[in-house]
């Protein structure tokens, strides 16, 4: 009887020949990537990620990059020698733009809400007691009336009034204010003694004419003394007081008047004759 050779082997190449086809099948399956999500976007959480960080690139781009250099060491002295800190080197480009990118997905990502901050409690001053400082939010307790202190009045104040008076007590309390009530009756202006000198206010309210109305004559000696003469007097009305005293209107010995209208440097009797009126009216 006879055999074949070389059966088993092929068996075998077929054996291993499956085996490999099986093993590429797995690995190309793990090789294939799941289908990819739209609205994850490409390599981020989701889209808004990925537009904050294009951002933060583009700007970054704009920008030139800044070495960051380290702080300055303190001196060394012969009492504390410290070891300095290591020099750090400046970032580079690509550094810099992940960390400027790093930094906008984070502002761009929900930050948690904070929880309310605890009470805080401090040692006084005066003792070893704690004190316990409230936060913010809690309501002020707030006296609805305040005491009087004597210096105001709180008349107006109804339930201030009604906790401490009565009709009696009100009525006794008017009575003694009415019997302590001084009329003062008025009295006559009094008469202006002539030793004092001439009033501006009588002479205002005894003319009528403006400022600048030429009434009395004037030598033009002297005009050149004007402006001088009228510095030496503190105002207007003084200067008036001492042209009166002197002969004026009709005279003007010091040059005080030179346009001849009765007023003396630039003095003016409209606001007295506007005080006569007003007073007048009144009564």
């Amino acid at each position: 009887m006879g055999f074949k050779i070389g059966r088993p082997t092929q068996r075998r190449g077929k054996r291993k020949f499956g085996i490999g086809l099986c093993m590429m099948a797995v690995a190309l399956a793990g090789c294939v990537s799941a289908p990819n999500d739209v609205q994850q976007g490409v390599g981020f959480s989701d889209y808004q990620s990925y537009l904050a960080a294009e951002a933060a690139r583009r700007e970054a781009l704009r920008n030139p990059p800044v070495a960051i250099l380290p702080p300055a060491a303190a001196p060394m002295t012969a009492t504390t020698a410290q070891p300095l800190p290591p020099a750090t080197a400046p970032l580079s480009q690509d550094a810099l733009l992940a960390a400027r990118a790093r930094a906008a997905i984070d502002a761009a990502a929900p930050q948690a809400v904070a929880a309310p901050a605890a009470p805080v409690v401090a040692p006084s001053a005066a003792n070893t007691q704690v004190t316990t400082i409230a936060s913010a939010a809690a309501p002020v307790a707030v006296p609805a009336r305040l005491p009087s202190s004597g210096g105001i009045s709180d008349e107006q104040d109804f339930d201030a009034v009604a906790a401490r008076e009565t009709i009696e007590s009100d009525a006794a309390r008017r009575a003694r204010m009415q019997a302590q009530l001084v009329v003062v009756q008025p009295e006559p202006v009094p008469t202006r003694p002539a030793s004092v000198g001439p009033s501006v206010v009588n002479y205002a309210i005894a003319t009528s004419h403006p400022m600048g109305q030429r009434v009395y004559a004037r030598s033009p000696l002297g005009r050149g003394r004007h402006a001088e003469n009228c510095a030496a007097y503190r105002s207007a009305d003084l200067a008036q007081e001492d042209f009166l005293a002197r002969g004026g209107p009709n005279r003007d010995p010091l040059a005080l008047d030179p346009d001849g209208d009765g007023y003396a440097c630039a003095w003016d009797p409209a606001p007295y004759r506007a005080a006569a009126q007003a007073a007048s009216s009144s009564r």
